[in-house]
């Protein structure tokens, strides 16, 4: 009989289900839990296999006639913003993130309604309740924060916080190669100030500041327009048959 360690992933493969982001194409996943002492090391590997952290759980696509999706990462270093990103990042200078535990609290919770209201009203996390978004938040075994954006204020130099309500927030994982945006989301009334845009450029930045490069953006979707933005941000390397492989 073969034994595996206790704390080895073991892989299991979703059934069939519609695709979110293609129409007419069905989805399979193959899914593992990322628990134990080893979780950390076993999320970062999985990462660089084209993997995604949703709570304590990695998953990959596994469709059987579909490869669009593809996973992506910016090469922090080499990045340069393009003129519409300098223009978002100066209508944010108001703004400032700050890092802070992965716990979670009701003036989130509250944020993340308004988002989904607003943006995702008829998808898989509508339904979602407090208890809900906070598995979502703390249930990780992995190095977890959260960045929580205000504008600034006048203690802002001191501290490093800004103040008055929360006006996006990113869930974040720190690896040793880089930072990986497990999911983020903003003020809806706010649509003008391109807070998503401004959250990645935000973390291009805080991955550089601690010598990490790359920022991992989740999946790339060919076809898709909900993904198309992730495009944009170059030079990045994307997950391709035979290895990551740059793309300016």
């Amino acid at each position: 009989m073969t034994h595996h360690p206790r704390d080895a992933p073991q892989f299991y493969l979703t059934s069939p289900s519609p695709c979110p982001y293609i129409p007419g194409e069905r989805e399979r996943k193959v899914f593992t839990h990322i628990v134990g002492k080893r979780a950390r090391e076993i999320n970062e590997v999985l990462t660089l296999g084209g993997f995604r952290r949703s709570q304590t759980i990695a998953y990959r696509p596994a469709c059987e006639t579909c490869r669009a999706c593809v996973s992506v990462r910016v090469l922090t270093h080499a990045f340069r913003p393009s003129d519409g990103m300098r223009r978002t990042a100066r209508r944010n200078r108001d703004l400032v993130g700050h890092a802070v535990p992965n716990a979670p609290n009701s003036e989130q919770y509250a944020l993340f309604r308004r988002y989904l209201d607003a943006r995702h009203g008829h998808g898989g996390m509508a339904d979602m309740s407090m208890l809900d978004y906070a598995m979502m938040i703390e249930d990780s075994h992995v190095d977890t924060r959260l960045v929580e954006y205000r504008r600034r204020g006048p203690d802002t130099a001191i501290n490093g916080r800004g103040t008055g309500p929360l006006v996006a927030l990113a869930l974040t994982d720190r690896f040793a190669d880089g930072l990986s945006m497990v999911y983020s989301f903003f003020d809806p009334d706010l649509e003008e100030r391109s807070l998503g845009s401004y959250m990645i450029l935000d973390h291009v930045e805080r991955a550089r500041a601690e010598g990490l490069r790359y920022l991992y953006l989740g999946y790339w979707v060919d076809g898709s327009r909900k993904m198309a933005y992730k495009a944009r941000y170059r030079p990045q390397e994307r997950l391709m048959p035979n290895g990551w492989e740059r793309v300016d």
